[in-house]
């Protein structure tokens, strides 16, 4: 091998050698940045719909970090480049001159001169201000050289004002703008966002009372370089040295409290906006505010506000407990706790059994006393009105009413139509809730109450936009993130649980406001737009609802005690209702639900009992009713009667003319529900007897009201231990008749008028026997037992 040849190879190694290290420099420097910059945690903020802080949550690390900004409002830009980094646009992340001259400077003389740039700011900001050393300088400047690689100026930037220090604990410009000035940084004046750009530099100048000399200084010449440059006009130069320099930190805004918390808890550390109203929210805050002073002065201290939109179902008002004291528990969100419901889940029953063909609206119920397998329901006044309308039932609230059409309906039938709701929070076997269950033996939460009579309302609506077609996420969760995109609509032929007919009486129904009899109150909420509104009452006061829908919103009302302490007049009449109609006034009119006509049909109804027309009904009136309505039994208490001349006595073949009867069509109830019936409507006229010498054939005189067939009774004892008496109780349809009483075979006594006998027997089986004086019988098999210690 020649000595030329040896020269060329060592030559090519030497270039390998060095392109090698080229290579190995190269990726150093392309892979010299971490994956992610800063991983410091960061502050969770909530804002409203328009983009308006709600309430924001400090990071975990207990700094005042808002999540990174997406840009840098121009005002401060142009502060910061003129303070900082004048040549920011126009190097590649780091300056040769600045960084020569502050070299110059700190060996010449004894002042320290910083040479960064905002790009390497930025780095030696993500490696957590290590110390500042000519090595460590070195680093920022490769790093620096990298950043620019990888980001745009702009970007940069943002960094840069998301994560520099502002003084305290207050890290980034967003940050600092809520806490020094009380808004957001894209509107800060000139001359607050010139203090803002000197703070980065020295964090210390801040201290309320302390530097505030050196501060303003410095902000003013800032802002005579700003008018040097020609940034600013000399007027706003003026008005900017004027402007006061910050002090002490203002409180964030907090006008979401429970909102901004639950949103923590489900989004921590990320910038949200919600689906809030900011407008609506401090509306709702006020009225919340109000009635809560006026609530507390009968010890009820919470109280919670949930409005959502019907259609979209997005949360628009969101007040999680009344403005109380932390001994009242202020900080319980009660929108998403399970309380007693009150009577507020009656309305799904009465269209449940509208949807399923076994009830119209009209049809009459009965309201007497009642006893099933123990269960004694209560109506809230304690009276009994004989029978009802069901939508009369239902707007005035009647329990048992509502009990017994339970009863006929199916418990555990009406447990699944719940579920099918969506109401999570009666999570147990029908069996263990019982009869209860329609008058507050179950537990759900205002946030799932509303959304299923929202969930009803968007049912109806979408029926009536898209022209007899069901959408199967009309029974959707509430949204309160503004952008997280629901589930698409999806058409359907089948309602999903109730049909648009049915769904539309019962809210017809819930528009009626005369609430029970004897409150004069409700005259207040006449004038009201329409709403189908509901209200509820727990057993023991302790829970108060007012639930109502229009076509754009549902409102949810909760009052009580977050302790569960009950208290008089926590019903929700008194308590709910009003803030109800407090919240409903403030939102925009809208007219009453359309019709929906496809699921309704055309029938003649019997007016006084509401049932399909029967053949002997005098009174029948047209109205459309629920398609499957059809399949309900025409009108049974009209019957076909035979009077005497004088209209005293009913007659038959057997002992009075053909020729001198006179025949009538009468409105006839069986005995129990007439004796109750008859003394609420004095329109009402009780048959005549027979006269003595007919012959009758199937006429039931007298009825037991207690107790009932098959009724196992119990000797229930008192508070001091005593055996209480059973009260036996008869109707009959003669006011004027006496009644026997026996118990076997020995005589208990004898009652006129009002037919009720008290007695005391020992436990055991029981042959009740009632005899009127003309010897018609009663007779009923009794079990008695005492109670199991």
């Amino acid at each position: 091998m020649t000595l030329g040849t040896q020269h060329i190879i060592q030559k090519v190694k030497r270039h390998k050698r060095k392109l090698v290290a080229l290579v190995v420099l190269f990726l150093l420097w392309l892979f010299c940045l971490p994956s992610e910059l800063f991983k410091d945690p960061t502050s969770t903020v909530v804002e409203s719909r328009e983009g308006i802080m709600l309430g924001a949550r400090i990071a975990e690390d207990s700094q005042w970090r808002f999540p990174e900004m997406d840009s840098v409002p121009s005002r401060f830009e142009q502060c910061i480049l003129h303070f900082e980094d004048e040549y920011f646009y126009s190097h590649p992340g780091f300056n040769p001159v600045s960084m020569g001259k502050a070299l110059w400077q700190n060996l010449t003389t004894d002042k320290r001169r910083g040479g960064s740039t905002l790009t390497q700011q930025v780095i030696r900001l993500s490696r957590k201000n290590k110390k500042r050393t000519y090595f460590e300088k070195g680093i920022e400047i490769v790093m620096a050289t990298r950043l620019e690689a990888g980001f745009s100026k702009e970007e940069i930037l943002s960094l840069y004002a998301s994560h520099a220090p502002f003084g305290g604990n207050v890290v980034g410009l967003e940050t600092a703008s809520w806490r020094y000035f009380g808004l957001p940084s894209s509107e800060l004046s000139w001359g607050q966002s010139a203090a803002l750009a000197i703070l980065p530099n020295a964090p210390s100048l801040i201290f309320p009372g302390k530097n505030e000399a050196i501060l303003k200084q410095k902000r003013d010449s800032l802002l005579k370089k700003l008018l040097d440059k020609g940034i600013i006009d000399e007027t706003t130069y003026e008005l900017a040295l004027a402007e006061a320099l910050p002090g002490k930190p203002y409180p964030l805004p907090d006008i979401a409290f429970h909102l901004t918390e639950r949103l923590k808890k489900e989004y921590p550390g990320e910038r949200k906006v919600s689906t809030i109203s900011y407008e609506l929210q401090n509306k709702l805050n006020r009225i919340v505010s109000r009635h809560h002073f006026e609530l507390k002065q009968n010890g009820i201290h919470n109280m919670a506000v949930l409005v959502l939109d019907v259609d979209t179902r997005e949360v628009l008002g969101y007040v999680g407990n009344a403005p109380t004291t932390s001994e009242n528990n202020k900080y319980v969100d009660i929108i998403n706790k399970s309380r007693s419901t009150g009577s507020v889940l009656k309305p799904f029953l009465f269209a449940s059994m509208l949807n399923s063909g076994e009830l119209l609206p009209n049809t009459l119920v009965a309201d007497v006393p009642t006893v099933i397998n123990g269960y004694n329901p209560e109506n809230f006044d304690g009276e009994f009105n004989g029978a009802v309308p069901a939508s009369v039932a239902l707007s005035r609230s009647l329990n048992i009413p509502a009990v017994r059409m339970l009863r006929s309906y199916g418990l555990e039938r009406f447990h699944k139509r719940l579920k099918e709701l969506d109401f999570k929070g009666i999570d147990k076997p029908s069996s263990q809730y019982g009869l209860s269950l329609i008058l507050g033996g179950a537990e759900s939460s205002l946030w799932e109450v509303t959304n299923a009579y929202a969930g009803m309302a968007a049912t109806l609506n979408y029926f009536n936009r898209t022209s007899s077609e069901y959408n199967q996420n009309s029974l959707r969760s509430p949204l309160m993130v503004n952008g997280k995109n629901p589930t698409p609509n999806k058409r359907e032929q089948d309602p999903i649980v109730f049909d648009a007919g049915a769904i539309f009486k019962t809210l017809d129904a819930l528009q009626q406001v005369n609430r029970p009899a004897g409150e004069e109150n409700w005259s207040f909420f006449s004038n009201s737009q329409p709403i189908a509104w509901k209200t509820g009452t727990s057993f023991g006061f302790k829970d108060a609802w007012a639930v109502g829908v229009t076509p754009k919103y549902a409102i949810g009302v909760w009052v009580g005690n977050a302790d569960g302490e009950g208290r008089p007049g926590l019903t929700g009449i008194q308590a709910a209702a009003p803030a109800l109609f407090s919240v409903l006034d403030v939102l925009p009119k809208s007219r009453w639900f359309d019709i929906p006509y496809d699921e309704l049909t055309e029938a003649e109804l019997c007016a006084t009992s509401g049932h399909l027309a029967g053949v002997h009904c005098d009174d029948i009136v047209t109205e459309f009713i629920p398609v499957k309505g059809i399949r309900t039994t025409p009108c049974t208490y009209h019957q076909r009667v035979f009077l005497d001349a004088s209209e005293t006595f009913q007659v038959n073949s057997s002992c009075y003319s053909l020729a001198e009867m006179k025949q009538q069509q009468r409105f006839v109830l069986p005995p129990t529900i007439e004796y109750y019936y008859s003394k609420k409507h004095p329109e009402y006229v009780p048959l005549p007897p027979f006269r003595n010498d007919c012959l009758r054939d199937g006429e039931q005189l007298m009825e037991f009201i207690y107790p009932k067939p098959n009724e196992a009774i119990l000797l229930a004892k008192d508070f001091d231990e005593n055996i209480n008496d059973i009260i036996f109780k008869v109707a009959h349809r003669n006011e004027d008749s006496k009644l026997y009483w026996y118990l076997d075979e020995s005589f208990i006594g004898v009652t006129e008028i009002f037919h009720e006998i008290a007695v005391q027997p020992v436990p055991g089986e029981y042959m009740l026997t009632v005899v009127d004086q003309e010897g018609n019988q009663l007779k009923q098999r009794l079990v008695i037992t005492k109670p199991t210690t």
